[in-house]
């Protein structure tokens, strides 16, 4: 029997299942304060090189035919392996901006690729470009991000203290054939960003 009139029986004490429940509380409540961008899937020490912006269908976008006011999910860096390019920390929204925004410029300045990880609570949030919305919007709790710049200005992510409120994003450049390229970040708040928390626009 133990001090507490339990019997042991191999399994946990009433005791012990207390403090594994404290300690797992504790673990979940400072969860959010742990930059954990810094380390997946790249540390700032990766050696990264320039890539092809390789769209779901598998081809190289082109500004020639990628649509104005459009969006696709990209994965970078892409490893080949389908159980790692299919985690979160690896999707980016590839966006050509709205008309308006400078969309149906030729240049790199028409595109934005920005980590699809919301930084509020780490859902995925999409881009919407329905006519009166032409913005990201994260589906769990309604931060709504300015396809321009990647800036919150409406829900949780808007209230956060920068960097928190402005989306990592992948520089791009555009050959004279129009192919898009993804060049080497620095994933740093005061560069591309950290993924999950943030960049200083």
């Amino acid at each position: 029997m133990s001090e507490l009139g339990v019997k042991k029986s191999g399994g946990l004490s009433r005791r012990d299942f207390l403090k594994l429940m404290g300690a797992a509380g504790t673990g979940l409540a400072f969860a959010p304060f742990v930059p954990f961008g810094n380390f997946m899937p790249n540390p700032r020490t990766a050696s990264l090189e320039k890539v092809p912006v390789t769209l779901p269908d598998g081809t190289h976008a082109n500004m020639k035919s990628f649509p104005v006011n459009f969006a696709e999910i990209i994965t970078y860096p892409a490893t080949g392996d389908p159980a790692l390019d299919a985690e979160a920390f690896r999707k980016w929204q590839f966006i050509r901006l709205p008309d308006e925004l400078g969309g149906s410029k030729t240049d790199v300045s028409a595109l934005r690729a920005y980590s699809m990880i919301c930084l509020h609570l780490w859902c995925l949030w999409k881009y919407w470009p329905d006519e009166g919305r032409k913005r990201g919007e994260c589906p769990c709790h309604g931060s709504m991000y300015d396809p321009q710049t990647g800036t919150a200005f409406l829900g949780p992510a808007s209230v956060q203290a920068p960097p928190s409120d402005t989306l990592p994003r992948l520089s791009l450049e555009v050959n004279s054939e129009g192919f898009v390229y993804i060049l080497p970040p620095k994933f740093e708040v005061n560069e591309n960003g950290v993924i999950g928390y943030g960049r200083f626009a």
